[in-house]
This record gives structure tokens, sequence and C-alpha cells, in this order.
């Protein structure tokens, strides 16, 4: 099977009635995008993809990830990195200590620091490290959250309404963010919206649950 993200013949049921049906393959550096309002169960086929469905609903089909099927794996062996529309930073920790969660443990404490500096400084963020995540604005925090993820190097990026919460002008420059990283990083990306701007500025195909 190719690299990418493929979903083979996924169908997520709840009390036995059909929610989601999607067969697709993402290729690296792709975005497919999701649409619908709430309720359809966009959200629902990403926790099916990350391995975190919850109980009251029933998944099948394959999840194949570079070649490798990972539908049965852990979700932390999964390798599936997701961004959600709140940035979930840990608010009793530095910036710096929040991107530590992302990388793998090992290495010294010199190069663990040096890794998260240089994260910091690709997204603009150069001397942040030491700061309080309650200073910054939502367009940091998204741009923290990015990198974040990015550290525990995924290879396949989820994005679960991630830019809503920002306004016009933070939403746009996050956006493109986000996919330029994913393009430059050949990874494969899912996303859900009700959001038809994101869906137009993601490109790729579009998929419509009702």
């Amino acid at each position: 099977m190719p690299k990418g993200l493929t979903l083979d013949q996924v169908v997520i049921t709840k009390d036995a009635a059909p929610l989601v049906a999607l067969d697709r393959h993402i290729a690296p550096g792709e975005v497919l995008t999701v649409m619908g309002p709430s309720g359809v169960g966009k959200s629902t086929l990403l926790s099916y993809v990350t391995g975190t469905l919850a109980g009251d609903f029933r998944g099948s089909g394959r999840v194949v990830l570079d070649g490798q099927d990972i539908t049965d794996l852990p979700p932390h062996q999964r390798m599936v990195g997701i961004l959600f529309q709140d940035d979930l930073l840990f608010p009793h920790l530095s910036v710096g200590a929040n991107l530590a969660f992302g990388l793998r443990p090992g290495g010294s404490r010199i190069d663990r620091r040096t890794r998260i500096e240089e994260a910091l400084s690709e997204v603009g963020l150069e001397g942040f490290f030491d700061r309080d995540p309650a200073t910054l604005s939502g367009g940091q925090k998204a741009r923290v959250a990015l990198m974040r993820m990015l550290l525990s190097n995924p290879c396949a990026l989820l994005l679960d309404e991630a830019f809503s919460r920002l306004d016009t002008e933070r939403r746009a420059q996050t956006r493109n963010l986000v996919f330029d990283r994913a393009r430059a990083l050949d990874l494969p990306v899912l996303m859900v919206t009700h959001d038809a701007e994101d869906a137009a500025a993601a490109g790729g195909e579009i998929v419509t649950l009702a």
C-alpha cells in the first residue's frame, strides 16, 4: 500500500445506525477535508483514526499509515498527531515545558532545550521558552500547540475544527502555517470542519457528511 493515510472502508455506527462511511487515501502532503454540521460524526471519525473511539460507537474498516495497519494499535503507538480547536496547553507549565511534552524520551537536557528553542524560532516565537501560556495571544497559543505536536514526529496530521476559535486574521495566518508545515514535512492531513473557508484554504478533496 502506498505511503500516506488510508481509510479502508471505514464505517462508524451508533445504536446500529450508520453515522460515517469513508473509503479514501490521503497522499503525503495532501489534505482531505470532511465537512458537515455538528453532530454528523466528524470528530468521531478522527477518534476512530486515533484509537480513542467512545464506547457507544462501533467502528469497522482499516486505518493504514505508510503501509502499516494501525487499526488495532493503542493511541500512543499510532504516530498520528491531532490539533483541536482548544490549544490544550498546560497552564501551570512554561511554553518550553509544554513543548517538551512533544519530545520523545531520551537525549541530554541541552539537546532537548536546543530542539525546543529551534521549534519556537521556526514559528516566530524566539525567546518564548520561559513565557507563561496565559500571556500568549490565541494565535501564539495555536503555534505552540502545533509545534508541540510536530515535535512528536507524527506521520499524519488530524485537524479537529483547529482554527475555529481564532479571529479572522489569526485564523488565516495559523491555517497557512499549519498547511505549509504539513506540506514541507510530507504529512497527509485529515481535517474536519464546518467552515467553507478552511476547506478552500486546504485545497484537495472535500467530502460532505449529511
